[in-house]
């Protein structure tokens, strides 16, 4: 049963295009890269690119969020606030930011674009969010490694802050904020969007005498996330905005899950934003990049992770019922084309073709009876999801009295009086002409839901009625352009921090973040991991998978280590209390 509340979908974009097209399959905000200081270096984009998307966005009420979501050097700083600062001009929904030194500024220079708090803050605990609500920011990201219980506690402390929660997507195996393997291995921090990934590559778990556990596995690997089973439960719990990973995804990738989770969300919710999605495909996540899925923590400990590959799993086939000429048969009901990609989850395949029921690989595969068989590439799927999918907003029209009134979905109204002109020879002729041609919105904004006739109509010619149809369809949008607000941040003030003290895992970067804890009533006593690592054994992530836990060692009070392709190797460290795991070094 549909609720009376309101949620947001909100969907990655790498560029302007992909933002176009997750805009088009159903998302109420999307979130897109700075042309600097986003926690994805890769993905940059430029000021004017941002405002073809914030233009577009806003004709369907849509929000834009920019990610400048990295910690920053004093220089790097100032030259943030002018980033931000450009961004509000350009009239941006939200900034996302990890950085308490830009916090501060954008405190004291009472800037007025809306401030999210990025997951990177690590925001796992109720009295941090408590915190951030205090100080008056817009929203806080929450950490993905939360329950549905734990979110619920989180929302009763904050009933009126927003609380958006990630939904989908690849997981960080660390708390976000809290990995800096890839800075201590190789000098590319995650906190300054520059991970290396350490977490995808093989180690060997080992016990600290050197007895091998498993060997050459993706130890710190983690399937990726899937709450779709679970969205009712988590906006009961005081989740307002859904969040789809994936800024470094192709437009297929976003096409799909975006379009699946707007399927979704609209079972039980309403959208936050206009229109509706006109598509070719019908929306299937699994048939997208995925390690396979996991909802995580929300409910209870479950096998999140994937110690065979990091690679895209895909959709389950079935199982391999016969082997015949380095051919293979499948137990499945799905049709498989030339060009699918196929693999057992480790290995993989092109298919060359199916013939009488026996699929041909473009190259030997070794399977065995009983392998089971994922498809990470439809070919066919993938050609749907290229095809252009048109997004429209409902508007009603009623002609009276010779005046054209129009309303949308969002009770924008325009009204038109119809031109002077003879009388139609044959009247009724002319009320269908007017009703086939004024329905025929095509490529504009708009569809027509309802139109109803209540006077005559002067004789127009076909072409004056498409003219006139396009005119006061352009007029309605410049109305509903008009009439768009962006929300303004409220004032924001220092209050005290939950903690007496900071160390490395505050990741204070710069001297302005360090102020912004002083005046917190906060000691910072050790700098960012980047600027000053530690001259001790160190937590280098905190992590919520266990593999203990993984290798069914629970109860075991062995030690362990993980040893990586180069023989170095990281003392594992358990919390059981917490069931959390550390990675030291």
């Amino acid at each position: 049963m549909k609720m009376n509340i309101k949620t947001e979908l909100l969907s990655p974009a790498k560029d302007k295009n992909i933002a176009f097209a997750a805009i088009d399959c159903g998302a109420d905000a999307i979130y897109i890269g700075a042309p600097a200081f986003g926690a994805r270096q890769k993905v940059s984009n430029s000021i004017e690119d941002i405002k073809e998307v914030v233009n577009y966005a806003h004709r369907f009420w849509v929000k834009v969020f920019v990610t400048v979501n990295t910690i920053l050097t004093d220089r790097e700083t100032e030259d943030a606030v002018k980033l931000v600062k450009e961004l509000d001009n350009i009239n941006v929904d939200a900034v996302i930011i990890q950085d308490m030194g830009l916090l501060k500024r954008l405190i004291d220079e009472e800037i007025k674009i809306p401030v999210h708090i990025s997951t990177q803050c690590d925001n796992r605990d109720p009295e941090k969010v408590t915190f951030f609500n205090n100080l008056g920011v817009s929203r806080v990201v929450l950490a993905r490694e939360l329950s549905i219980e734990q979110i619920k506690k989180i929302y009763q402390k904050n009933p009126n802050l927003e609380l958006e929660a990630f939904v989908h997507g690849a997981l960080c195996v660390s708390y976000s904020g809290q990995c800096y393997l890839s800075q201590h291995i190789g000098g590319r921090s995650a906190n300054r969007g520059e991970c290396a990934q350490p977490c995808r590559k093989k180690y060997s778990v080992e016990t600290a005498e050197g007895k091998v556990l498993a060997k050459d596995v993706y130890a710190l690997c983690l399937k990726d996330f899937n709450a779709s089973n679970l969205l009712k439960e988590m906006t009961e719990a005081g989740i307002y905005s859904f969040k789809i990973e994936g800024r470094l995804k192709d437009s297929n990738y976003v096409k799909n899950v975006t379009a699946y989770y707007r399927h979704e969300l609209d079972k039980f919710s309403n959208k936050s934003s206009s229109g509706k999605s006109f598509s070719p495909f019908e929306p299937a996540p699994e048939k997208s990049f995925n390690r396979g899925f996991t909802d995580y923590f929300l409910e209870k400990r479950k096998d999140c992770f994937n110690f065979l590959s990091p690679k895209s799993r895909g959709e389950f086939l079935g199982k391999v019922v016969d082997i015949k000429n380095g051919a293979l048969k499948i137990n499945t009901d799905k049709i498989i084309h030339a060009q699918d990609g196929l693999t057992d989850g480790v290995t993989g395949f092109l298919v060359n073709k199916v013939e009488n029921g026996y699929i041909y690989p473009n190259k030997p595969a070794v399977f065995k009876k009983g392998d089971k068989i994922y498809r990470n590439l439809d070919i066919e799927f993938e050609k749907l999801l290229a095809q252009p999918v048109k997004r429209q907003i409902g508007v009603k029209v009623l002609l009276k009295d010779n005046i054209l009134n129009l309303i949308d979905e969002d009770n924008v109204t325009l009204q038109v009086q119809l031109p002077d002109g003879e009388p139609a020879k044959n009247p009724e002729k002319m009320r269908e002409n007017f009703l086939k041609q004024f329905s025929k919105t095509g490529e504009s904004d708009f569809y027509i839901n309802d139109i109803k006739i209540e006077s005559e109509i002067p004789f127009m010619p076909v072409s004056s009625i498409n003219e006139l149809r396009r005119s006061v369809l352009d007029k309605l949008m410049q109305k509903r352009l008009s009439e768009y607000k962006r929300e303004e941040q409220k004032k924001m003030h220092y209050v005290p921090y939950y903690k007496p003290e900071i160390d490395y895992r505050g990741n204070v970067h710069n001297t302005y973040a360090k102020e912004f804890y002083e005046s917190c009533g906060t000691k910072v006593t050790e700098m960012s991991f980047e600027s000053s690592r530690p001259l001790r054994e160190v937590e280098l992530m905190r992590t919520k998978h266990c593999i203990k836990y993984a290798l069914n060692m629970c109860k075991s009070s062995e030690k362990l280590v993980l040893r990586d392709e180069f023989g170095k190797i990281y003392p594992l460290k358990f919390d059981c209390t917490k069931c959390e795991m550390a990675v030291l070094g």
